[in-house]
């Protein structure tokens, strides 16, 4: 159990580092409320969970050692944010061009898109694989299971990523009254739309 607090605390460092995750989520829970938020959230962890599966089953393994697969996956998961970076911006555009029109019916709105955006995110992102690959076995003890181990360490991981990303939903909506303002609507999501595009820019070109 020794290696379990070294193994928490550089989970807690690394949910603290701004990512896509931490960009995809504020921007979802902006434009569809804490619910859309938290469905980005929870879509991420079960994305980040199915790394954390094929790492213990060692198929991320395989990915990680085949070059063509890895850069497949990496390429379409930066061409996945940069769409996800344009895609509000252009319909935020065609929106304002657009007459305005009544809503035709009630109800709240579908938390699928936004949980599969954080989904989609995560499974397209071999960098998680890469980290449990390589560092997950580090905290493995001498001599126990290393499916069982590897299985409680990435849930671990994916717990510690998932109560951060809650928390940022939970600021913003904190700070909803300020957010909604339509100013500050228009300049937030053309940062989260640069910010998304420039990390799909990033994944693509290895950095």
């Amino acid at each position: 159990m020794d290696g379990l607090p070294a193994f928490l605390v550089l989970t807690v460092v690394l949910s603290l580092t701004p990512g896509p995750d931490d960009v995809l989520v504020l921007g979802s829970a902006l434009r569809g409320g804490p619910r859309s938020g938290a469905a980005t959230a929870f879509g991420a962890a079960a994305g980040a969970l199915t790394w954390g599966a094929a790492t213990a089953v060692g198929l991320a393994a395989v990915v990680s050692r085949s070059d063509a697969a890895y850069d497949t996956i990496r390429l379409a998961g930066a061409a996945y944010l940069v769409v996800l970076g344009v895609v509000p911006v252009v319909t935020g555009a065609l929106r304002r061009a657009a007459p305005v029109a009544v809503p035709a019916g009630g109800g709240a709105p579908s938390l699928r898109p936004a949980f599969t955006a954080g989904l989609m995110s995560d499974l397209l992102n071999p960098k998680i694989g890469l980290f449990y690959v390589a560092v997950v076995p580090q905290f493995i003890p001498a001599g126990q299971s290393p499916l069982g181990w590897s299985l409680l360490l990435c849930a671990i991981d994916v717990a510690v990523a998932l109560a951060w990303l809650l928390t940022l939903t939970w600021m913003a909506h904190a700070a909803v009254r300020w957010l909604q303002r339509p100013v500050v609507v228009r300049w937030s999501q053309a940062c989260f739309s640069v910010s998304l595009v420039v990390l799909g820019g990033s994944v693509a070109l290895g950095t």
